[in-house]
C-alpha cells in the first residue's frame, strides 16, 4: 500500500468510525503531510454562547487539534516503508495530543468552519503543527499549535 492509498483509508476511517467527530459534524476534506483540513458546519448543539449564538471554545479547540493532528500523522505514515496493517495500527494507536495552545481571536459565527493546518516539525517522534480557524467568509477566528506524539 504506497502513502495514498494509506491516507485514503485512514481519512475514510476518521470520517466514518469516530464517534466524536461524527457528533460534531467533522469532514476531512485534505490529509496530506504538508496539509490537513477539516470542514464542519454550524449546528445549534455546538453553541457555546447561546445569547450571541457563538461557537463553543472547545468545539473551535477540537477543530484545531483534529487539523493538527492529521497533518502530523500524514508525516509519520509518508515516512513509513510499505508498512503492514497490522504495524500501521499500532503506529497508529499511539499518536496523541501532548500540548495545544489555542488562541481566540473573534468569536465563532459563520454557517461553515474550516480548520487548516500546516507542519512546523515533522520527526520521528514528535510532530508540531500550525493551525487556523476561518469560517466561510475568511473571518479568523482562531489559531493555534499542537504538539503530537508520533512515534
Amino acid at each position: 500500500m504506497n502513502t495514498q492509498e494509506i491516507l485514503t483509508r485512514v481519512s475514510a476511517f476518521m470520517n466514518e468510525q469516530v464517534p466524536f467527530q461524527n457528533l460534531l459534524g467533522f469532514e476531512i476534506t485534505e490529509f496530506t503531510p504538508e496539509r490537513g483540513q477539516v470542514k464542519f458546519r454550524w449546528q445549534d448543539p455546538l453553541m457555546g454562547n447561546v445569547p450571541q449564538r457563538m461557537l463553543h471554545g472547545g468545539v473551535t479547540a477540537t477543530a484545531l487539534d483534529t487539523a493538527g493532528g492529521l497533518v502530523a500523522i500524514a508525516g509519520m505514515i509518508e515516512r513509513l516503508q510499505e508498512p503492514s496493517e497490522h504495524y500501521l495500527m499500532e503506529r497508529l494507536s499511539r499518536c496523541g495530543t501532548i500540548d495545544l495552545r489555542v488562541d481566540y481571536l473573534r468569536p465563532g459565527r459563520g454557517k461553515e468552519f474550516i480548520a487548516n493546518a500546516s507542519i512546523i516539525r515533522s520527526g520521528n517522534k514528535v510532530a508540531v503543527a500550525r493551525m487556523e480557524l476561518h469560517n466561510e467568509d475568511g473571518t479568523h477566528i482562531a489559531f493555534g499549535t499542537g504538539t503530537y506524539l508520533v512515534g
